[in-house]
């Protein structure tokens, strides 16, 4: 079985008196014999393991007095010269900064494509599920409720089902979860556009402040956050022209709040009528705040 498969498990491996360099060699046991003696052979496995994974310069540190980081990367070492077919690793990111994590997933990528190794992991962390799978399983309790690419996967509905989503929602394009929109009714109107409103939603929805906001475009970037923390959004199609329901309607809704949030800073052809909405609001003597205000 160790010829076949490997395993790195999430407990702190208690060792004494050994270096990461002896750790990593316990993966050629399978190899040695009845002695345990190793070859040159399987020397050349260890270090060719470690070097793999950035972790040579740390072959006579002792395995007990590394970071987290770095003892992710020996006992993935040794998992990597027992020359399996297949990795499992429980949570190999628990514990790690972003640093060591997208080291890691680099590495195990590495290992997929180049040596045909097969890497069956567990996630909770949905973004780097979603960046780093090639084929995704969803369990839930003791079942497993659906396996496909993560292209099938990361779903808004599917997702929100998976966790029963009741108080937030589930944002495939930024692969994260987002807190639930606030309750009540709106008293602030959020000019937006190119990605400008997406700190200023967040910033209302943690201050638990209700908004409205618009013009969008559907293909808008603040448009997909909007959706989830907005009371209301006011949206126009894909690359068209502002059209003069939706202005009116915007400005309706804006009418009725006493203040306006403007993200903007120049104005293109089919967002001109978001300039209008901005100078509406000045004329009418509404509570302004740029977005250089909010920072």
């Amino acid at each position: 079985m160790a010829h076949k498969v490997a395993v790195v498990l999430t407990d702190k491996l208690k060792t004494e008196l050994m270096t990461c360099k002896d750790v990593v060699a316990t993966g050629r046991y399978p190899y040695t014999g009845m002695l345990g003696i190793l070859s040159e052979e399987d020397n050349l496995q260890v270090r060719n393991a470690m070097e793999l994974v950035n972790a040579w310069e740390l072959r006579d540190r002792d395995f007990t007095e590394i970071s987290d980081g770095q003892r992710q990367r020996i006992l993935l070492a040794r998992a990597i010269c027992q020359e399996p077919e297949i990795i499992v690793l429980d949570e190999p990111t628990s514990f790690l900064d972003i640093h060591y994590e997208l080291e890691l997933l680099n590495i195990l990528r590495t290992l997929a494509e180049e040596r045909g190794i097969t890497v069956i992991m567990s996630l909770h962390e949905l973004d780097m599920a979603q960046r780093v799978s090639d084929l995704v399983m969803c369990v839930k309790g003791e079942y497993i409720t659906h396996l496909g690419t993560p292209r099938e996967i990361f779903q808004k509905e599917l997702i929100s089902e998976l966790y029963d989503l009741s108080n937030g929602s589930y944002n495939p394009l930024f692969g994260s979860f987002e807190m639930e929109r606030p309750k009540g009714e709106p008293g602030v109107f959020v000019i937006a556009g190119g990605g400008t409103g997406i700190a200023e939603y967040r910033t209302l929805q943690k201050k638990r402040i209700p908004f409205v906001t618009g013009i969008l475009h559907e293909n808008d970037i603040d448009y997909q956050l909007a959706q989830d923390l907005a009371s209301e959004v006011f949206f126009e199609k894909s690359f068209e022209p502002i059209s003069e329901p939706i202005f009116q309607n915007a400005l309706k809704r804006m009418q009725s709040c006493d203040t306006v949030i403007n993200c903007l800073k120049s104005y293109g052809e089919i967002n001109r009528k978001n300039k209008v909405l901005y100078e509406t609001a000045l004329s009418q003597g509404k509570k302004i705040l740029e977005i250089t205000d909010m920072l």
